[in-house]
């Protein structure tokens, strides 16, 4: 029986051997950018994959010579540019987007969305003509309204199913996990703490008190250690002084997400993570809660748990911003032209 905050099966060396087969097809929309090129290396180095598919507007095809020369089974093909971007999609199982533009000093993630929206809706809309049965994995910021926003689009096409659908917020667990790992001198890998709510901000919100293993902390150290998750992202843009933002970080986490869909397309049993998508959880049309993953996507959403007071704070403090964000990328669909 699975815990509801079960440890996910993220174990990134196992899936960095040749010990276990799959025949999965993924792509990957934004391959030659900050993220997509490590996120690409990950995947092409995973037995579960056998097929990369490689799309950008720019570089594709250079960065794909450069990974198809690594010793692993998983073919390689490069895509460049719009008219090459049904055929990077056609057959895939799993699509994930990291394509847009980063974050620089100054900016939220919120004022991406002028660009992003558009990029993240045209990839939307080739995904649900080329592979409308593909577990679509989005990356690219603002996800609290990018997911909206797929979502709308599949629905324009009559082939959006929510149980395949994802926002990738893997990076607030990793970050949690790493952070609870430093305070109380711990192995990261062995800590899970859940992050529910958002992608942004204060609306991501560490399930401290379900923590595995048990943790706690006084109250000053507990508000600054959830503050320190939520602006994490801001804490790697200022280090990066204008070159950009997580990148390296959100490609493992992007990888680590990516393998545990497919872990458990693939039969695996138990596998949990966190994901933002469609739910019924709380007032908010989308939210993310910890996931039981099955063959076809979302098996079970395991919801939000037991709360602390200070955590129930935090969700009623998060679903104003939550709900604008989520409208403006519904908006967004409802008024452009497909």
């Amino acid at each position: 029986m699975f815990s509801r905050v079960a440890k996910p099966a993220v174990d990134l060396a196992r899936y960095l051997s040749t010990s276990s087969q799959n025949h999965a097809r993924v792509a990957v929309l934004g391959a030659s950018g900050g993220i997509g090129q490590p996120l690409s290396l990950l995947l092409k180095n995973s037995p579960l994959v056998s097929q990369l598919s490689l799309y950008d507007i720019a570089h594709t095809p250079g960065v794909a010579a450069d990974l198809s020369h690594i010793e692993t089974r998983a073919k390689v093909t490069g895509h460049l540019g719009p008219d090459q971007l049904g055929a990077a999609l056609k057959g895939c199982d799993v699509v994930v987007i990291p394509a847009g533009v980063p974050r620089k000093p100054g900016m939220t993630r919120d004022d991406l969305f002028n660009t992003n929206a558009t990029i993240v809706a045209t990839l939307s809309d080739a995904c649900a003509r080329f592979c409308p049965e593909a577990m679509i994995c989005v990356i690219a910021n603002p996800v609290n309204s990018t997911i909206p926003i797929t979502s709308e689009v599949m629905k324009k096409h009559g082939v959006y199913n929510p149980n395949r659908v994802f926002g990738v917020t893997t990076l607030d667990i990793v970050r949690a996990n790493t952070f609870v790992a430093e305070l109380k001198g711990l192995d990261p890998a062995r800590v899970n703490v859940p992050v529910i709510g958002g992608h942004a901000g204060k609306t991501i919100i560490p399930l401290i008190s379900q923590c595995t293993p048990k943790v706690e902390f006084p109250a000053d150290e507990l508000s600054a250690l959830t503050e320190r998750i939520q602006d994490a992202g801001t804490e790697v843009v200022k280090a990066k002084a204008g070159a950009g933002s997580a990148t390296l970080s959100m490609a493992y986490a992007g990888a680590r997400f990516t393998f545990s869909l497919l872990d458990a397309m693939n039969g695996k049993e138990g596998v949990v993570e966190c994901a933002f998508i469609r739910s019924e959880e709380t007032e908010c049309k989308y939210f993310s809660t910890p996931l039981l993953l099955g063959k076809n996507g979302i098996e079970k959403n395991l919801g939000l748990g037991k709360l602390s007071a200070f955590e129930e704070k935090l969700v009623a403090e998060c679903m104003a911003e939550l709900k604008t964000s989520i409208k403006k990328g519904e908006d967004f669909v409802a008024n452009m032209k497909l």
